[in-house]
């Protein structure tokens, strides 16, 4: 099993559905992944269209106990006086960005744009992310050169 860290990157997305009757929505970005759950600043004032340029680190694993290399962004809706508004999610499947890794020591998507899918299963606007999977060298592992170790003649 090889463990590394996964570097995302939220750029920002685009034709976001406004959910408020007064004034714009405020969206921010959960993201998930197996169990791990990072969350993105709150676009205050951007409404439809908002930019964040955050990055975001999660431990990673190939491979792993399951095969759900799935990361889940869910789009939110930031409210003062009540819960938040669910605007939709978008999930990107990273099984082969971890085997390359792997196999590369690194492997990159550029940012690109995945598409929104709100609860009733229509499009919800487009969302802009980059992932970089790197790979960590094993600690355990001896160095290969520089150290000596007693022998026992």
């Amino acid at each position: 099993m090889t463990i590394g860290i996964m570097e995302v990157t939220l750029v920002g997305a685009r034709g976001l559905k406004d959910t408020e009757f007064f004034g714009g929505i405020d969206p921010y970005v959960l993201i998930q992944y197996k169990g791990q759950e990072r969350k993105s600043s709150i676009a205050r004032g951007q409404g439809s269209n908002p930019a964040w340029n955050e990055k975001f680190t999660f431990r990673a694993e190939y491979p792993g106990g399951d095969d759900q290399y799935k990361l889940i962004l869910k789009l939110m809706d930031h409210d003062t006086f009540s819960s938040d508004d669910y605007l939709g999610q978008s999930t990107i499947y990273l099984k082969e960005l971890l085997e390359l890794g792997v196999e590369n020591g690194k492997a990159e998507i550029h940012p690109q744009k995945y598409s929104i899918v709100a609860s009733d299963q229509t499009f919800s606007g487009e969302i802009q992310v980059g992932i970089t999977f790197t790979p960590k060298e094993d600690a355990n592992a001896e160095e290969e050169f520089g150290g000596w170790k007693e022998s026992d003649y």
